[in-house]
């Protein structure tokens, strides 16, 4: 079990979202990959992933890449056992460049709270330094 469960309320929804934003911000993949079905599957980008195994491959990497990354999220909207959220991170590449990440994400979980389902769209933009307050 991974409460809050669904049906969601706001309340729950947005709870939800929080500790999915804490969690992402220990940059832990196996931590992380917790919150998923055994065969969740992603989009992220244009990258497709089935199972927690490749979730917890796809982290490790993306935070390898991704230095000092730092994840605000928000809720946008749920219903049942749907939840949307938009986002924004930041993170800088081994060159010392800084991003900034915009996206949103469609979320379903399944009866036990467990994400069962993550599509996700994503655009970077460079930015001259990290902010004291990520935008969403």
């Amino acid at each position: 079990m991974r409460p809050p469960l669904p049906p969601f309320t706001e309340e729950t929804a947005r709870l939800k979202v929080r500790l999915a934003q804490d969690a992402w911000n220990t940059r832990d993949p196996e931590q992380v990959a917790l919150a998923y079905t055994e065969d969740s599957e992603w989009r992220n980008r244009d990258v497709f992933l089935t199972g927690r195994d490749e979730i917890v491959a796809f982290l490790a990497d993306k935070w390898r890449r991704e230095l000092d990354y730092r994840l605000r999220k928000e809720l946008w909207a749920f219903t049942g056992d749907r939840i949307a959220v938009r986002f924004a991170y930041e993170y800088h590449d081994t060159a010392g460049q800084w991003f900034r990440a915009y996206g949103n994400e469609n979320w379903e979980f399944d009866p036990n709270g467990l994400m069962r389902k993550r599509f996700a769209g994503i655009n970077d933009v460079p930015i001259a330094a990290p902010s004291a307050r990520i935008p969403v």
